[in-house]
C-alpha cells in the first residue's frame, strides 16, 4: 500500500510540476537520449537515457521502448533517492515524465 500511495504523489507531482529537467538541460526541456537499459515495473517504464556521455533515469507511464532506441521525453519532475518497492531498488536520482515528446 506503501508503494502505491508513493507511486500516487510522484504521479500527482509529475503533473502538477513538470519543472525539472535532465542534467546539463535547462528547466522545463524534454529529456532525450539514447536507451541503455529499460525495465517495467508498477505500471512504470523506467529507462536509463544516455545523451552525450551523460545518463539519467526517467520513469513513464507504462509503453514499448527498447535498448538502442533514441527517445524524447516530456520534461519530468525530479526526484532524488527514490525508492522503488516493486523493484527493490533506489534511484539516486530520477526524473518522472508523462510520456514521450515529439
Amino acid at each position: 500500500m506503501r508503494g502505491l500511495l508513493t507511486a500516487v504523489l510522484c504521479l500527482m507531482f509529475v503533473l502538477t510540476a513538470g519543472i525539472a529537467a535532465h542534467a546539463g538541460l535547462k528547466d522545463g526541456s524534454p529529456l532525450a537520449g539514447k536507451v541503455v537499459e529499460t525495465m517495467n515495473s508498477g505500471g512504470y517504464t523506467y529507462v536509463l537515457l544516455e545523451d552525450k556521455g551523460q545518463k539519467a533515469w526517467a520513469a513513464v507511464p507504462t509503453m514499448k521502448v527498447a535498448v538502442g532506441q533514441t527517445i524524447k521525453l516530456q520534461p519530468g519532475a525530479k526526484m532524488e533517492d527514490f525508492r522503488s518497492n516493486t523493484l527493490n531498488r533506489t534511484f539516486k536520482v530520477i526524473y518522472f515524465s508523462s510520456g514521450t515528446a515529439k
